[in-house]
């Protein structure tokens, strides 16, 4: 038992944990709607649209949580307007802006002197070094998140059905469609600490990908990922300090393999369940 509870027993292994868990209940209802949608381009996209901001933010010497979330709002901007002024579909806009912001901030990091450790952390996180006020912080993006899920839903749903529909109902499309990206932002924005802008994703996707397996609807969905999430997290932290091995990567592939495991079940269960069915003789 004290393989497991002796790490948590540093005050900054637990910060780290409380840390991890608030990001998955916010990654957990962003994540969602990301896989309802389609939409995992969208949170690569924005998980490296930040480079630039935070490189600037450690290059100035400014909270990089500032300028990850500026470096992904004016991402998030600059895809609406490609769509609408310039008339480009939607992954095209993404991907435009994505090796466009991925090349400004490479360019930033490339002439930045002694940003080795720096660049490491942007990449790949640094959940350990989460404070008392990151918490309060990632609590904070979790209520906004969560309030912003909730105010929405009808609208979103609506939008993941069929646009058209949403649109004659007067349920405001473009409005959730908004939302939907804000959400995603926040989510990637809250995430940047803990896994870096490389592994963010699998923290976005992975969760709600396994707890998908076993729900239908989407409320037993975002709780389950956040379960899902939270275990990934708190198994991520435990085989990153017993192997020593970097702990965001870590947490980015329990959750993965926490997706793996699910489908694995799921097939398994219905092959057990279409087993076990009385086949009924063909009468002469």
């Amino acid at each position: 038992m004290s393989w497991f509870l002796d790490p948590f027993s540093l005050d900054f292994v637990l910060r780290a944990l409380l840390g991890g868990i608030l990001v998955s209940v916010l990654c957990a209802v962003a994540g969602t709607w990301v896989i309802v949608r389609g939409m995992a381009f969208l949170g690569e996209a924005l998980a490296h649209g930040m480079l630039p901001g935070v490189a600037l933010a450690t290059v100035l010497g400014l909270p990089v949580l500032l300028g990850a979330a500026l470096s992904a709002a004016v991402m998030s901007l600059g895809i609406g307007a490609l769509q609408r002024r310039a008339k480009l579909s939607y992954d095209t806009s993404i991907g435009l802006l994505f090796v466009g912001m991925l090349a400004l901030g490479v360019i930033v990091i490339s002439h930045a002197g002694s940003f080795a450790t720096d660049a490491t952390s942007i990449l790949f996180g640094d959940i350990l070094a989460i404070g008392v006020g990151d918490l309060a912080v990632l609590a904070v993006a979790v209520v906004i998140g969560v309030a912003a899920a909730a105010l929405a839903h009808r609208s979103l749903v609506a939008l993941a059905v069929d646009e058209r529909v949403a649109r004659v109902l007067g349920l405001a499309p473009r409005v959730a469609q908004t939302v939907l990206v804000g959400l995603v932002t926040l989510a990637v924005v809250a995430s940047y600490q803990a896994v870096g802008s490389l592994l963010v994703v699998g923290l976005l996707v992975a969760p709600a990908v396994a707890a998908r397996q076993w729900t239908v609807r989407l409320a037993p969905t975002m709780v389950l990922a956040a379960v899902v999430g939270a275990l990934a997290v708190a198994v991520g932290l435990l085989v990153s300090w017993h192997a020593a091995t970097a702990a965001g990567a870590t947490i980015a592939a329990a959750a993965i393999a926490a997706a793996g495991v699910s489908w694995m079940l799921r097939a398994l269960t219905d092959a057990v369940r279409r087993s076990s069915v009385p086949s009924v003789p063909l009468s002469a």
